[in-house]
């Protein structure tokens, strides 16, 4: 079965492989020469090794032609085969899918955002040949036309419950992300020069383009079925 954002696969089923292999790439998996980690896959003739995001073990596929003839898990430091499965789900490694659409968004929502990349960006230039690049999701909201919380999908009339210090707790949150933010804005605009030339800025985006802000917060929980614990009788 092929997704969106998912692919599940069971034995004796037909299998487009190439659309595999692309499920792979745009959703964070790294091709490696041997599977070791989760995130890891690799391809050796009819022989696709994976380790899938939250999998216990990693899983082998052996295919005849396009259908899957066995699924199996194995043991990353021995590589041999631990158990026969009939199932298996593959899930995005990365928030960041990285397709046609994603890539050519991200390039517009970047420049408009930071104006042109003199010299070039390693970021800007990464995505746009299609890699992605460590801490990619440090830019997550340049490659949706918006984000969601899980309370856009809880809707108004779902219980939420809250912890008797969840308020300081989000407002820590936010001065750590502030924190990390003005921090990496005054490393980069003091980062020394080396051989005459300066390193390339880092370009961070607003916390705001990330994550909650206080009112945005407080919004969530001013209407619907709410409740708040005490500590206090």
């Amino acid at each position: 079965v092929l997704g969106s954002t998912g692919i599940s696969v069971r034995p004796g089923v037909s299998v487009d492989v190439e659309a595999l292999k692309r499920h792979f790439t745009v959703n964070g998996y790294a091709r490696t020469s041997t599977v070791m980690e989760p995130g890891d896959f690799a391809v050796r003739g009819g022989v696709i090794d994976v380790y899938p995001p939250g999998a216990e073990e990693p899983l082998r596929l052996d295919f005849f032609g396009d259908t899957l003839e066995s699924l199996r898990g194995f043991d990353p430091q021995t590589q041999r085969s631990t158990r026969q499965l009939d199932r298996a789900d593959f899930t995005p490694v990365s928030e960041v899918l990285l397709d046609e659409v994603t890539i050519s968004r991200f390039r517009s929502n970047f420049l408009k955002t930071f104006g042109a990349a003199p010299g070039g960006d390693p970021i800007y230039d990464a995505v746009s040949a299609g890699a992605r690049p460590a801490g990619a999701e440090h830019w997550l909201s340049l490659f949706y036309e918006g984000l969601e919380t899980p309370f856009d999908y809880l809707g108004d009339e779902a219980l939420i419950a809250l912890d008797h210090l969840a308020d300081e707790a989000f407002g820590e949150r936010a001065d750590q992300v502030r924190d990390y933010h003005e921090a990496r804005i005054e490393a980069a605009e003091t980062a020394p020069k080396t051989g005459g030339l300066a390193a390339p800025a880092y370009r961070a985006l607003e916390p705001d383009a990330l994550y909650l802000t206080r009112q945005e917060w407080d919004s969530v929980f001013a209407g619907g079925p709410r409740r708040r614990f005490t500590a206090f009788q």
